[in-house]
């Protein structure tokens, strides 16, 4: 065999084993790819396909009841499988029941103050934020038939005023604002939450109660709501968080998600409330 041969021989051999190695990165590249992009077997793919699921126990101020129903609908509909159950109420009650031991997910206060009641014993996971703040208005019957213009105006004897309870976010807020205006008013009664503050207009129970905004928005033509100016020095910050002892804290922690989104701030200000 010529020397002519020999070496062309070895550069096939060699030319051949070059695109032997060639061909086994490029399997090895290829099947790292399938499996950074989640391939069928891979875990980005096991983590992609898994579904929230279960019930939900939301403990809420009473004045996020028709932004948060309207919410709670529509996580049901974005996670079949899911079920979101709320407690409405004064946020003083709510978390003196959480700090308690009742079973609940996620807490919506009205107040930091409040809030602090459950972060203080150690029943929220993580930091609280706030998601949305609410400003107090003053509801009247229909019409204004009593022509209250002023928050001074509800210190007049002859009108039945009422106001959420000194304990209750609304209420605090309420005193918050008389005293910014040096007012002193007594009112026919202390309510435990702002819905029920508001019911005894509704009613015609009451000429006018301090309230909030949204409550006011919510209650269309059954009130009348008379802006004032003080209720800029009593604005309610409402913060959010995960409970420790939640039972389901995947499907908690999209709840809260869902209310920070941009589709849930939409719901959330279109209620009435103040962006954080």
């Amino acid at each position: 065999m010529t020397r002519s041969v020999r070496r062309t021989r070895r550069t096939l051999q060699v030319a051949g084993a070059g695109v032997a190695a060639l061909l086994a990165l490029s399997a090895c590249s290829s099947s790292d790819s399938d499996s950074a992009s989640g391939a069928p077997g891979s875990d980005s793919s096991a983590s992609a396909s898994s579904k929230l699921s279960g019930e939900v126990t939301v403990f809420a101020a009473a004045s996020l009841k028709e932004s948060f129903t309207t919410l709670g609908r529509q996580f049901e509909k974005d996670h079949p499988g899911t079920k979101v159950t709320f407690n409405f109420g004064g946020s003083d009650t709510l978390a003196a029941s959480i700090t308690s031991g009742a079973p609940a997910d996620v807490f919506a206060s009205a107040s930091p103050k409040t809030m602090a009641v459950v972060t203080d014993a150690k029943d929220a996971t993580g930091t609280p934020s706030t998601f949305v703040r609410n400003q107090l208005e003053i509801a009247t019957l229909p019409g204004n038939p009593d022509k209250i213009a002023t928050l001074k105006d509800l210190t007049d004897t002859k009108l039945k005023v009422v106001l959420c309870d000194k304990e209750v976010p609304c209420g605090a807020a309420a005193q918050k604002a008389l005293d910014a205006a040096k007012l002193k008013l007594t009112p026919v009664s202390y309510e435990q939450d702002v819905k029920a503050a508001l019911t005894k207009v509704e009613l015609k129970e009451a000429d006018a109660a301090v309230v909030y905004k949204t409550d006011v928005h919510a209650a269309g033509d059954k009130v009348r709501g008379v802006d004032f100016p003080e209720s800029a020095d009593a604005i309610n910050d409402y913060p959010i968080t995960l409970l420790k002892n939640s039972q389901n804290p995947g499907t908690a922690k999209a709840f809260i998600d869902l209310v920070n989104s941009a589709e849930g701030q939409k719901v959330l200000t279109e209620a009435g409330f103040l962006k954080p």
